[in-house]
């Protein structure tokens, strides 16, 4: 063949046509192309580009001839693409596909897929170079949307996560032992007042204005302001300079919600209760500094509400004394000082809530709210586990019974733990029936935990019990599963439904921890151990996106933690649920 492409500054047809690439139709198809191409020889220089590339890059085509393909594809930068550019062109490699943001003429930008590929039967190489500009802002759009509050535009639970994981992991992969990190979690005293009188719209714009004045006081900082749920709201402090610096910016919350808002024609008036958290970022995980937070919220309300409490780890230590607490157990249950919480059960498949569990907190009048792990072990120890145990089965089946009544299409299962020394000191299967028949809630609706160490092994009694209760219709289920025996065997034997795997297992999927393949091999024996088994799995301390998106992947059915939610009062379950 011979002559020249038009528009090719009249190039020799022997510079293009080694390899009867100029053929009529060829060329015709070439250049009436809507994608940006052009043939790349093996020296890495542009033999011909199409108009759509030149249309593109802001540029003639004719411009394009003789210049290196790094140069305006953007593979110069990256050592790695630029290695792999150059493994294709010496046909060491079949394909490179990367995406690049390339600039034009007059300093405006476009993300670009670059793909560069051997032609069949051909010494050349076709760079094709597609714009997905519009697809990139598309989804910066859909994942702003995805990851702020629609109320207040605040970044949500998710953003938050995310932001303070990458904090964390920051920190652990600096190793700057220098470095800290605070946090500032408040809720609003009297907003369900405000909901209750004037309707959620007006709640909705009091949030929003609440959501303002939290960010003009984060401004100086550029702290991050986000909107967990509800009416929870997290000041972080990516660099702390000390404790200092966190009491200031309490304060400063304290002062800028003291002054009234106008809502809806009217004057209302709210404060804030804050718990405070500052630590060395290296070695904290975000479970740990969230549940330093929750505590210390509940120290500022148990102190009287509409002030900040700075966490300490002796004031427990020092305050609750062992023999105060057991010696008021039993009394505490009589005179009603429980009240029980509840954590979401979630689908990792599809993010609905199937299910809550009950966590009992213990609202002691000199002490202030106190978690499980402050009174549970004392409770099993002194006896008292079982009358405050039959009491929390109580109160969540009547609990679990409202929502099947609210709610009929879409029931939670509630799931209740179960001490050792109820299995041993009383007739476990009698209560259950009785409360279920008191409560009128279907017993498929209700599910009990017990630990692993109280069921490996079991026998007679116990045994018995956990079998009746199975034929009753009740859900079994291992709580913190691989921390004790780990006798698989008696899986079989067992009337269990569930496992739920320990938040030790979780460690290997923290961004901040070093990489661990045994803990996710492990994860994903013990999920297809249990799915042979006919048994659902549920992972315990999810505490990020990755997490939940790597245990769904490897088949775990449900996840709890605080990606989802803290446990909450039963007044705020049905806001996760959705519309009735």
């Amino acid at each position: 063949m011979s002559g020249t492409l038009d528009g090719q500054g009249g190039a020799p047809a022997s510079a293009v046509t080694d390899c009867d690439v100029n053929s009529n139709d060829f060329r015709a198809a070439f250049q009436a192309a809507h994608l940006g191409m052009a043939l790349v020889g093996r020296d890495g220089r542009v033999r011909i580009a199409n108009e759509a590339l030149g249309a593109l890059l802001g540029t003639e085509p004719a411009r394009l001839q003789g210049c290196p393909v790094t140069e305006f594809a953007g593979l110069r930068e990256d050592p790695r693409s630029r290695l792999a550019c150059r493994e294709v062109l010496l046909g060491r490699r079949e394909r490179l596909s990367c995406t690049r943001r390339l600039r034009r003429p007059g300093g405006r930008t476009v993300w670009a897929e670059v793909s560069l590929a051997p032609l069949p039967d051909s010494c050349d190489v076709l760079l094709s170079v597609a714009d997905i500009t519009e697809q990139r802002e598309l989804r910066a759009r859909l994942r702003h949307l995805r990851m702020h509050d629609p109320v207040t535009r605040l970044p949500n639970r998710s953003l938050f996560f995310e932001r303070l994981a990458a904090a964390l992991t920051a920190a652990a992969m600096n190793r700057r032992d220098g470095g800290r990190i605070g946090l500032c979690y408040l809720d609003l005293d009297g907003f369900k007042a405000v909901n209750d009188t004037l309707g959620h719209r007006a709640g909705d714009r009091l949030l929003s204005a609440v959501a303002r004045r939290l960010t003009e006081c984060a401004a100086s900082g550029g702290h991050l302001v986000a909107r967990l749920g509800g009416d929870e709201f997290a000041l972080l402090v990516e660099e702390s300079t000390g404790t200092d610096q966190l009491v200031r910016l309490a304060g400063a919350v304290q002062a800028a919600l003291q002054r009234p808002f106008e809502v809806a024609g009217q004057r209302l008036s709210v404060s804030a209760s804050i718990g405070v958290v500052e630590r060395p970022a290296a070695g904290t995980h975000a479970t740990e500094l969230m549940q330093a937070a929750d505590t210390t919220l509940y120290w500022a309300k148990a102190d009287g509400k509409a002030r900040w409490a700075l966490f300490d780890p002796e004031r427990n230590a020092h305050r609750i004394t062992r023999q105060a607490l057991s010696s008021t157990l039993r009394p505490a249950v009589e005179r009603g000082e429980f009240a029980l919480h509840y954590q979401p059960l979630v689908g990792l498949g599809d993010g609905v809530v199937r299910g809550v569990e009950a966590l009992v907190r213990w609202r002691h009048p000199q002490f202030g709210t106190l978690a499980p792990n402050r009174f549970i072990g004392l409770a099993e120890e002194t006896g008292a586990i079982v009358p405050l145990g039959r009491w929390v089965l109580r109160t969540a089946c009547r609990q679990a019974r409202a929502w099947q009544l609210a709610r009929p299409h879409r029931p939670l299962v509630v799931s209740v733990n179960v001490a050792v020394r109820q299995v041993w000191d009383s007739d476990l299967v009698a209560d259950v029936a009785a409360i279920l028949a008191e409560t009128q809630l279907p017993p498929r609706l209700l599910q009990l935990e017990l630990t692993e160490s109280a069921v490996m092994g079991s026998s007679g009694r116990p045994l018995q019990q956990l079998r009746a209760l199975s034929e009753m219709g009740v859900a079994i289920a291992i709580d913190d599963f691989g921390t004790g025996y780990s006798n698989l065997a008696y899986l079989s034997r067992l009337p269990v439904s569930t496992l739920k795997l320990d938040g030790s297992f979780m460690r290997g999927f923290r961004a901040g921890e070093p990489p661990n393949p045994a803990d996710e091999t492990i994860v994903e024996a013990l999920v297809q151990l249990a799915h042979r088994l006919g048994l659902t799995v549920t992972a315990e301390c999810v505490e990020s996106a990755e997490q939940a998106e790597r245990l769904g992947r490897i088949g775990c059915d449900t996840g709890q933690g605080w990606f989802y939610s803290r446990p909450l009062p039963p007044d705020r379950i049905p806001e996760l649920m959705g519309p009735p």
